[in-house]
């Protein structure tokens, strides 16, 4: 068993009853179907992964649990119907699953996606995001400290609109600049804003 594993089947126990044999079912099912995958935990809730990319992940919450496939449009009527994180609603009960040959079927295809290079299609219909002003105090900041104008400079638009996002939501003069203190000590390290949830 891989560290990884150990940490899903620890997130698995610490569930409600109601969503502990959902969420085995699955992985059990996932694990089937596709011998190669391998599990790691990303963004807090455990995912699986085929040739690197995340093939599908499970989730679970007070009173729900949800099963998410990246590589995927297939959407039950539940999900259309009362919404939820992942592809299948909110899931209560294992009668809440579509068949097992249905959710191999969507494995599947998600995998098959994957092996043919295509991006995830939520991917495909993002559209790029306007860019935010950068307050003046925290330009003039990064001005002072060559380290991180350098860094700066090359940042790609994501991470400028995250810390422009971030200093502009401040909502006094002392938080701001107790934030653009903070924003020009990681980003002179080369960090982004959300750089403790990032993959290292």
């Amino acid at each position: 068993m891989t560290d990884e594993s150990a940490r899903i089947d620890a997130y698995i126990a610490a569930q409600a009853d109601f969503a502990r044999p959902i969420l085995t079912h699955f992985r059990t099912l996932v694990h089937a179907a596709r011998p190669d995958v391998t599990e790691a935990i990303k963004w807090g809730f455990p995912h699986f992964i085929h040739a690197t990319k995340n093939l599908a992940s499970i989730a679970a919450f007070k009173s729900h649990a949800a099963i998410g496939f990246w590589y995927s449009e297939d959407q039950t009527e539940a999900r259309r119907e009362k919404g939820g994180m992942g592809h299948l609603g909110k899931i209560t009960s294992l009668s809440d699953l579509p068949s097992d040959e249905e959710l191999r079927a969507m494995l599947d295809r998600a995998a098959a996606m994957i092996d043919a290079g295509a991006k995830p299609q939520w991917m495909e219909r993002r559209q790029p995001r306007a860019a935010l002003p950068v307050h003046p105090a925290l330009t003039d900041a990064i001005a002072a400290n060559p380290a991180a104008q350098a860094v700066w400079s090359a940042f790609p638009p994501g991470k400028v609109r995250d810390y422009a996002e971030w200093i502009g939501e401040a909502k006094t003069d002392a938080t701001r600049d107790k934030r653009i203190a903070q924003a020009v000590e990681w980003i002179a390290e080369g960090k982004g804003r959300n750089w403790k949830y990032e993959k290292r």
